[in-house]
């Protein structure tokens, strides 16, 4: 990539704006968080005014391996919410887990359940119970502990069998998890696999040339998603805390 950059900038005078690879971040709540949200606004005219109730929870292990990553559940009994809002509602909902409470990255893992609500004859539209859906969701995921899950990866490093103290201690830094270690019929090469956050893997490639005199490769293929240190969700939540604001914080 550096060399690319440099031969743009060289050869087509291009200017051009570099930084760090984005990281898929995402976020997901640990415990059931119940929400009784009232959207109400009047500004001359007509106004808005929808009330949602229910709960949200996270996802059961089984659901999530059949790739189901969100689920509204619609437990409305009666007309108390008018059943041409329910559409309305899901939209919202779903809209609202696309970005998290943390730090701006999408919910994953969330199950919404609807059960009651209140609507106004004059001033209930689609906006309103979509913009409560969306509310109330916030509301629900701040008091069911939110945390920042990142994505990890399976890493298998080779190399000469001289350099496997080196390569270890250079995971180790990086927070990886050694899970084996295997050597050739001959002993001449070394294999070793483990487990790291792909953020600690940024730079890795030149520092495995340096440190296995150009001998050594990787490779790496995501894994799955889990928690960060409360560290570094510290860090992510400070970042998006004195980010600039955009019309879907509003």
């Amino acid at each position: 990539m550096d060399i690319y950059i440099m031969r743009m900038k060289r050869e087509y005078n291009v200017e051009l704006i570099v930084g760090s690879p984005a990281v898929s971040y995402k976020e997901a709540i640990t415990s059931r968080a119940e929400f009784n949200y009232l959207h109400k606004k009047q500004s001359g005219g007509s106004g808005q005014f929808a009330r949602v109730i229910g709960y949200i929870e996270p996802l059961d292990e089984e659901t999530l391996k059949k790739g189901i990553d969100f689920e509204f559940d619609n437990q409305v009994i009666g007309t108390n919410i008018p059943p041409e809002f329910i559409p309305s509602c899901e939209k919202g909902a779903r809209a609202a887990a696309t970005k998290g409470v943390l730090a701006g990255h999408p919910l994953t893992g969330l199950r919404c359940v609807i059960t009651d609500g209140q609507a106004h004859i004059v001033d209930s539209n689609d906006l309103a119970f979509q913009l409560a859906m969306r509310y109330a969701i916030r509301q629900g995921v701040l008091a069911a502990k939110p945390q920042i899950l990142e994505p990890v990866m399976s890493l298998e490093v080779s190399a000469p069998s001289e350099f496997q103290g080196v390569i270890i201690g250079g995971l180790n830094k990086r927070n990886g998890v050694i899970v084996s270690t295997d050597l050739n019929d001959d002993g001449s090469q070394v294999t070793i696999k483990g487990e790291v956050s792909l953020a600690g893997m940024f730079g890795y490639s030149t520092d495995l040339r340096s440190s296995t005199q150009g001998k050594g490769e990787f490779s790496m293929e995501y894994k799955e998603h889990l928690p960060v240190t409360r560290t570094a969700q510290e860090e992510l939540i400070k970042k998006y805390a004195t980010r600039d604001v955009d019309a879907d914080d509003i």
